[in-house]
């Protein structure tokens, strides 16, 4: 990653080019147009149209700025000695550097990528890891697989499912969980939608949700079990919500964000706040959990949008198939360079950041480092990572019926 000194001219012309593709630069020329369509009552108008568009941008040029070189000065308050070995007090002094889109201490990484012997050949297309440490994945025919809490050193893995919700072998494109890990929620082809109780297996058959069977690519749970918050989306560039509240569900009608284009991934930090991102560069954010979107893209990305991450509002990192991750900090788009190859699974945790690619590679980042790919390589391709909150545990999986879990 190619990093500009806030103050060069390069500096401002990669902030503008990022600039110019938020709602804050749409809303500065709209002013410029209404002052400058106001020049034929007086010529006066002409200087606030000019105002209108280029004071916002050097405002929050000059902000940022600011914030870039406070944030420079702490890291360098910051600074560590490092020991030289003996009991002298001279020790060579290495500042602490810190990305501004993420805070908080450095997590540990629980160990190294494991290849696991998973019961099915079956590709596999999603994954969740919960917050009680259970994992649960899905795809092809339908196929929902569970692994299990770690029993010592054992971790089994058996098959949930063998032929989807309603029992019809239909491929399965997303799964999720509630926040307390005790419901889950998986989605796929021809509108099949189920729900799984984590403790016991027991699953309910939601298929045609509205009365839709379109084809459903990804699927998000906001909230608690009991008081769950769905969004599915489809190939339309569709999302629709459902709420489930003690047994009860109901559906809204669906909304689309964009253009139409196919959306490609979706992800909710908790029940009101979510983004999901289509094909065609959009990425739109929710704030009242999925009942409406607004615009926080385009990205600006060469490649089309695989899959998206999010902590929370002002918070989304998303993925492409040309190897580039596009990290969102409420204003503007940063590209990050992971590797050469399709990034198709995304997934993050406070202070850490997981992709997994089309050639079986996984890339990590945490806050004090750049991206690093792990030693193990899978055999197959990967379509999916998660982690959970403590990075106890962390899953990708992929084609063939490929696991790989972090140990």
């Amino acid at each position: 990653m190619t990093s500009h000194d806030a103050q060069s001219g390069d500096g401002f012309v990669s902030f503008f080019r990022h600039y110019a593709q938020t709602w804050v630069h749409a809303v500065a020329a709209a002013g410029m147009t209404a002052f400058g369509t106001l020049t034929i009552v007086h010529r006066g108008f002409a200087v606030l149209a000019l105002a209108a568009y280029v004071v916002p941008p050097i405002v929050l040029y000059l902000r940022r700025a600011s914030t870039d070189r406070a944030e420079s000065d702490a890291a360098a308050d910051s600074a560590e000695p490092v020991a030289t070995g003996d009991d002298s007090t001279d020790a060579e002094t290495v500042p602490l550097e810190r990305p501004a889109d993420e805070t908080g201490p450095e997590p540990e990484r629980a160990g190294t990528w494991t290849l696991v012997d998973a019961p099915t050949e079956a590709t596999l297309r999603d994954v969740c890891v919960t917050a009680a440490g259970t994992v649960h994945t899905v795809g092809e025919d339908g196929q929902v697989l569970a692994g299990a809490v770690p029993d010592g050193t054992a971790r089994e893995w058996s098959i949930t499912l063998a032929d989807g919700p309603a029992a019809a072998g239909e491929d399965l494109h997303g799964v999720d969980a509630t926040a307390d890990g005790e419901a889950i929620w998986v989605a796929g082809d021809s509108g099949a939608v189920g729900r799984l109780e984590a403790a016991t297996g027991r699953h309910t058959d939601y298929t045609a949700p509205a009365e839709i069977t379109d084809n459903w690519l990804g699927v998000a749970v906001g909230g608690s079990n009991g008081d769950e918050t769905v969004l599915l989306i489809n190939g339309s560039g569709a999302v629709l919500r459902g709420r489930y509240r003690d047994g009860d569900l109901s559906w809204d009608d669906p909304v689309t964000p964009g253009s139409g284009s196919s959306l490609s991934g979706v992800a909710v930090a908790d029940e009101s706040v979510g983004y999901c991102c289509d094909t065609n560069d959009g990425v739109f954010e929710t704030t009242d959990g999925g009942d409406s979107f607004s615009r926080v893209g385009p990205v600006g990305a060469d490649g089309s949008l695989e899959n998206l991450a999010t902590l929370g509002r002002g918070d989304c990192f998303v993925s492409t198939d040309d190897g580039v991750v596009h990290r969102y900090d409420g204003l503007t788009w940063t590209p990050e360079r992971v590797g050469d190859e399709a990034i198709c699974g995304l997934t993050r945790r406070e202070g850490e950041t997981i992709a997994c690619d089309a050639v079986g590679a996984i890339h990590e980042r945490t806050p004090m480092a750049e991206w690093e790919r792990a030693d193990t390589v899978a055999p197959e391709s990967l379509l999916a990572v998660s982690v959970d909150t403590a990075g106890d545990r962390a899953v990708a999986v992929g084609e063939n019926g490929t696991v790989v879990e972090r140990r």
